[in-house]
């Protein structure tokens, strides 16, 4: 790691850490941005999604899309931040762009047997964790058409304050976690045998752009650690387990949105109601939020 992820460069950290703490924001209310049509951003509204992102890694957005279950919604919005590349994976539709919802999981084959596209709670994680490095996701878009009943709220953690966090308390935390096997995903299989190898990976690496990268999920079966990874693993855990002053929380309503470089998120359990069925539109990125 170079710059201020280098363990080495104790003044680089200081500076970075000093400016990460002055301008990190604690309340979810600092990082929302009002937007007449995400398919349409003015300069300044473009410019506080960038600014934001730039600041701590996300901003939520507000807009007047209501209901509007238009896909173009979140593909043209990501365009606009230099998210061009989606991710299209199994689970995804054709258009790279996943419909997240319980209403229909029957009709959706397999994603019914994944908690994302069911009403239960997810922990921790960042997206893509079992992703190859050649398709890593370091920019998440989500925008949601309809709220649920009750619930489906969520928490966000901008990495680089987890980083922070970590390496105050243990440098060596930061350096198992670099590791290239520091996490291994297992392997994914269907009816003709394996469809995704086991895929090892750091937790921590800088981007080519000297950006900082979280690769992580609180998922604990089958998820395989380093051995030297454990005691940074449980600090992790014991970190996002507990309320920091960083910690946001919040739901998204119709027409609003969550522009990311792929920080830490969960979310609650909800329930449904036949008028309040909810639906978020999920586009992930192998680009991050353009910086200018």
């Amino acid at each position: 790691m170079a710059g201020p992820y280098d363990l080495n460069d104790a003044r680089a950290y200081a500076a970075w850490r000093e400016r990460k703490l002055d301008t990190a924001p604690r309340r979810i209310e600092d990082i929302v941005v009002t937007l007449d049509d995400p398919r349409q951003l003015k300069t300044a509204e473009r410019a506080g999604l960038v600014a934001l992102n730039r600041r701590c890694n996300m901003a939520i957005y507000v807009s007047r899309t209501g209901a509007d279950p238009d896909k173009e919604i979140p593909r043209r919005l990501g365009r606009q931040l230099g998210m061009t590349t989606l991710d299209g994976h199994w689970l995804t539709d054709s258009d790279g762009i996943s419909p997240i919802s319980v209403m229909g999981a029957e009709q959706r084959g397999e994603r019914k047997e994944f908690i994302p596209y069911t009403d239960k709670p997810i922990r921790w994680h960042t997206d893509g964790y079992y992703n190859t490095p050649e398709h890593t996701i370091r920019g998440l878009l989500l925008h949601c058409v309809q709220s649920g009943a009750t619930g489906g709220a969520n928490r966000l953690l901008d990495h680089e304050i987890a980083y922070l966090l970590l390496r105050d308390e243990n440098p060596d935390y930061i350096r198992a976690l670099s590791a290239s096997d520091a996490m291994t995903i297992p392997p994914r299989t269907d009816d003709q045998g394996v469809a995704r190898a086991a895929q090892p990976g750091p937790v921590f690496s800088v981007n080519d752009d000297g950006t900082l990268h979280m690769r992580y999920t609180a998922r604990t079966v089958s998820i395989a650690w380093n051995a030297a990874a454990v005691a940074a693993r449980t600090a992790i855990e014991r970190i996002l387990a507990t309320p920091t002053p960083w910690t946001l929380h919040g739901r998204l309503e119709p027409g609003m949105g969550l522009v990311a470089n792929n920080v830490l998120h969960d979310r609650s359990g909800f329930t449904e109601s036949p008028d309040k069925r909810r639906l978020l539109y999920r586009a992930r990125h192998h680009e991050r939020v353009a910086s200018v």
